[in-house]
């Protein structure tokens, strides 16, 4: 566990963000606010923008001299990422997680931060700003949900489920084509195969019981490292599908999150075969 960072701070950010920048605008955008980055399903707004800005001012104050690294500051400056391998110290944000979701007034986004410290995340946050609560985790603390009165419960995985009475999240869109076109026939074998197209809120729901396993590509690390932390502290299993750790310089490859290590391997077995 770190203790040079004040996160329960650092989710007061988030929250103040929220409130300031994000809910405001929520199904309240002009069409002049919503601009696409790379493709139709891939957006921004003014409220991403707006509070990205917000926690990066508050964090040059909470943590000086740390690398801030936000998801939209890499749309701008892409090179900003490759300094993250170098970093003693650095905030992973993401405004809004879930945009598209945003965007068209669908209530399922969040806002995520992550700490990295000497190439280990060591803190994570992820913010609901409709529920008003944040699940956190310090590296080795284990991981809590602060609701807005401040009280906090801790999060703990659900139990194993084989394959067939197991919920999980498969987030597939970025998948090469010919491991899209293996691994959709085998998701028959999964009674819930879901995407909330908000890995924050998929996260959350693996964090606290609700479901036992999500699989992504793309792993880019504000959409990751806050919920890996936070599901690994809560009793979960990250790991990618060849067996490797994931870690926040990892931009590739397949990254199964889990509620336990028999839910990763039956996972990994039932849908990547090929890696077991």
């Amino acid at each position: 566990m770190t203790t040079a960072i004040d996160v329960s701070r650092l989710a007061d950010l988030l929250r103040e963000a929220a409130k300031a920048e994000i809910m405001p605008r929520f199904r309240n955008l002009a069409d002049g606010d919503i601009r696409q980055k790379t493709s139709a399903t891939d957006l921004v707004t003014e409220a991403d923008e707006a509070a990205e800005r917000f926690i990066a001012r508050e964090c040059r104050s909470l943590l000086p001299g740390a690398l801030f690294v936000g998801e939209e500051s890499v749309a701008a400056d892409p090179a900003l990422l490759d300094r993250l391998q170098e970093a003693d110290l650095a905030v992973i944000v993401d405004p809004v997680d879930g945009t598209a979701n945003f965007a068209t007034g669908v209530p399922l986004f969040a806002v995520m931060a992550a700490v990295v410290s000497k190439g280990e995340t060591v803190a994570g946050l992820i913010y609901d700003p409709l529920g008003d609560d944040c699940m956190l985790a310090e590296q080795g603390a284990g991981a809590r949900r602060r609701l807005g009165s401040g009280e906090e419960v801790a999060l703990k995985t659900a139990g194993h489920q084989p394959m067939a009475e197991a919920v999980g999240f498969i987030s597939y869109t970025y998948f090469p084509e010919a491991q899209k076109t293996a691994l959709l026939p085998r998701l028959a074998g999964v009674k819930i195969a879901a995407n909330f197209r908000c890995a924050g809120q998929e996260y959350r729901l693996l964090a606290s019981g609700g479901s036992q396993f999500s699989v992504y590509s793309k792993l880019m690390p504000w959409d990751h490292l806050p919920g890996c932390l936070i599901t690994a502290e809560a009793g979960g299993h990250i790991a990618k599908a060849d067996g490797s750790p994931y870690t926040p310089n990892d931009r590739d490859g397949t990254l199964i999150a889990a509620c336990s290590e028999e839910t990763w391997q039956a996972a990994r077995t039932a849908l990547f075969p090929e890696f077991a």
